[in-house]
């Protein structure tokens, strides 16, 4: 499988090669330039199979034989190594519970699996590589446990300083090692923005080697697919009209799901659910993408003015905004909303969502009223305890702290504080002095 940048068709690299370079030269993400068909028989006899042979079925032929079946086995084994559960809330109502890893968040699965593969790609190259990632919360500390003590890898997070959760904070910042988190004064797009920058700065090129570990990583986007699949596995039986709402911040998780369906798997529509940061809601209304300044909000990890992955989602549907109506549903909704969503919900059915789940659930709901013949599937992206401080104090006595959380609440926090000037980052990366 090859793959395109979307500034430039005509660039195209191997798997191997987006995934070490993860951004083109040209600033595009990569695309690949076919999407695999899967067998109806396979799709209609889901529930049959395992679902490790189910991951490795829908992600080979993206990797073909660049990866070997047995080290993509291996891959995939390591990373699916927890349940996804799927719960109902209410009648015709389904969470996916996808926080049961190691970080407590969605993003376990796709950090997971690029750390896997980069380890394959770079057994017999001593160059070391530094992965990037900027972070609005739960990918950071996915990402550093991700690629924690990886041979010949150097991990560098950079978070918005007082934007992500203190147990976020905690996670990413207290493992040490070969892992560095970097606070940056701004938001979470200006560091986005320096990642990216630091992608297409090839003086820098020649000092560093670098890789991204963002959702604009293929090896970090499309085994969010496996969610999907097992989600349909376990209601197929006996649920045909199939949604799902996805809490969308920089839009790799849906972009994902919107990626296994054109592969065959039959999800009847996708609701991209936003907190007030509502870019393309007002895009799906207009046809105008126009980003504004984030605004942080309870749900930090979708405070994201200019999502990377949307334009995956425009060339999935080659730019056709009739198409992409058809099969895509957005709305907004702000933290009042969330946190009577989350109260209301938990003193009905006693199921506790997170800020991000709640607006997932919120959106699925606006749908659900207009087309109540169908079944929803919120994503419930990462454990309510991530977000204590702004869940609403009636619940929080009830929140549980998983064991592995409570000991990265009592490390020592280690970062550096850093001013959002790319001059000052790149100093720093090639071991310059910088000034804070």
């Amino acid at each position: 499988m090859q793959y395109y940048s979307l500034n430039n068709h005509d660039h195209k690299v191997s798997f191997r090669e987006a995934v070490v370079s993860g951004l083109a030269p040209d600033k595009g993400l990569y695309f690949p330039v076919s999407i695999p068909k899967l067998e109806k028989d396979f799709v209609e006899r889901l529930d049959e199979y395992d679902p490790l042979y189910i991951a490795r079925k829908v992600i080979s032929p993206f990797i073909e034989d660049e990866i070997p079946r047995n080290a993509l086995q291996q891959i995939i084994d390591d990373t699916l190594s927890f349940p996804f559960p799927v719960r109902e809330v209410e009648q015709g109502i389904y969470s996916l519970e996808l926080y049961h890893g190691p970080t407590l968040a969605f993003k376990d699965v796709g950090a997971k699996f690029m750390a896997g593969c980069l380890g394959y790609f770079r057994k017999d190259d001593n160059r070391p590589v530094t992965v990037l990632a900027a972070t609005s919360g739960d990918t950071g500390a996915a990402v550093a446990h991700g690629f924690y003590n990886v041979p010949g890898v150097r991990v560098v997070i950079l978070y918005p300083s007082g934007k992500v959760s203190k147990v976020q904070e905690q996670q990413l910042t207290t493992l040490g090692g070969n892992v560095t988190a970097i606070e940056v004064e701004g938001t979470f797009d200006d560091c986005q923005r320096l990642v990216k920058t630091a992608f297409n700065d090839t003086s820098l090129k020649v000092s560093c080697l670098l890789t991204s570990a963002n959702s604009i990583n293929v090896a970090r986007w499309l085994p969010q697919m496996f969610y999907y699949f097992m989600a349909y596995r376990k209601l197929k039986q006996w649920h045909k009209d199939i949604v799902f709402s996805v809490p969308s911040g920089n839009f790799g998780n849906i972009c994902a799901g919107m990626m296994a369906a054109q592969m065959g798997l039959p999800i009847q529509h996708f609701i991209a659910s936003t907190n007030i940061n509502d870019t393309v809601p007002r895009f799906m209304q207009s046809g105008n993408y126009d980003p504004q300044p984030a605004q942080p909000t309870i749900s930090n990890a979708m405070d994201v003015a200019d999502p990377s992955n949307f334009v995956r989602i425009l060339e999935l549907f080659a730019h056709r905004e009739k198409a992409l109506n058809v099969h895509l549903s957005s709305y907004s909704f702000d933290d009042r909303e969330t946190l009577s969503a989350i109260e209301s919900v938990y003193k009905k059915s006693k199921y506790l969502m997170d800020p991000h789940g709640a607006v997932g659930y919120l959106g699925l709901k606006k749908y659900l009223a207009k087309h109540p013949q169908q079944v929803g599937v919120f994503l419930e992206t990462a454990h309510p305890v991530k977000f204590i401080d702004s869940m609403p104090g009636t619940v929080q006595d009830d929140i549980d702290y998983p064991a592995r959380l409570k000991q990265a609440l009592g490390k020592e926090k280690k970062s550096l504080y850093m001013q959002g000037d790319y001059i000052m980052f790149k100093n720093w990366l090639t071991g310059q002095s910088y000034a804070v």
